[in-house]
């Protein structure tokens, strides 16, 4: 069965998560290449540049507030299928505060704030994808579950920390895990929506902001205009903007040809 990739996917995420050796925060992660201060405000650059996923998370919140008053619209099949949807924008939301609250002061307990919401975001939209290409109810059941797994990953990798058995590889396995699976899901089951491609879109500006962070001090030594770590804030925000547009102007895959009111009986065709 199609199921048995995505699942196989996630049981080899847990087990690297669970069984390969402990992985450590590096420190010289905290020493980001921008440090510039602006209105009082310590690597304002960083830290600012998170005001991005404050206004993108509000923006789906706000578009998901509306459509609970248009039922008939189409865009999603029952409420359980938008609640996954109200957790991933509220998670994109919190993360402009605990990732603005680390750059502050980069350090490894702040980064636990930094690191928080961004486990509501990667297992909620898991659970909204399953939901629209799988089933809404599997999807309805597994956002709390995925959730609490997360939040136990960030959890289990500072309790460790601080127990001196650092351990950081559970939560790894849970970012990288969670979008594997989800492409596999993407690759493998058509969204019941048109805008469906639109993941692999977000994959992409994912894998963006990645390059970007990882090569921090490079991008800003091209003219020290903005860091690779300020530049990866605003690529994650414009990658999750693509599904909220995509959300806002999806319609089901087979539309009615012929009105309900036309008394003759209703032939499905794939919507354009």
């Amino acid at each position: 069965m199609k199921i048995s990739v995505p699942v196989a996917l996630a049981l080899l995420a847990a087990a690297w998560g669970l069984l390969a050796p402990p992985l450590v925060q590096s420190q010289a992660y905290h020493h980001f290449a921008d440090t510039r201060a602006r209105l009082l405000i310590p690597n304002a650059p960083d830290t600012l540049s998170n005001l991005a996923f404050l206004l993108v998370g509000g923006l789906g919140l706000a578009f998901l507030w509306r459509e609970r008053a248009e039922a008939a619209s189409g865009r999603f099949a029952s409420p359980r299928e938008m609640r996954p949807w109200w957790v991933f924008f509220a998670g994109v939301a919190l993360t402009a505060f605990g990732s603005g609250r680390y750059h502050l002061a980069p350090e490894d307990a702040r980064l636990v704030w930094d690191r928080l919401p961004m486990t509501i975001a990667f297992m909620s939209l898991l659970a909204a994808v399953v939901g629209e290409r799988v089933s809404v109810r599997a999807g309805d059941l597994l956002l709390a579950p995925l959730v609490v797994l997360g939040f136990a990953s960030v959890a289990w990798w500072r309790w460790s920390e601080l127990a001196g058995f650092e351990n950081l590889r559970p939560y790894m396995a849970v970012q990288f895990g969670s979008i594997a699976v989800i492409l596999s899901l993407a690759a493998l089951y058509r969204s019941r929506y048109t805008h469906g491609a639109v993941i692999f879109a977000l994959a992409g500006f994912y894998g963006l902001a990645k390059v970007l962070e990882t090569y921090d001090r490079q991008v800003y030594a091209l003219g020290h205009l903005m860091s690779g770590h300020t530049a990866k804030h605003l690529a994650a925000a414009a990658g999750i903007y693509l599904p909220l547009v995509a959300l806002e102007r999806r319609q089901p895959r087979w539309a009615a040809l012929s009105p309900p009111s036309s008394g003759r009986p209703r032939r499905l065709l794939p919507a354009r």
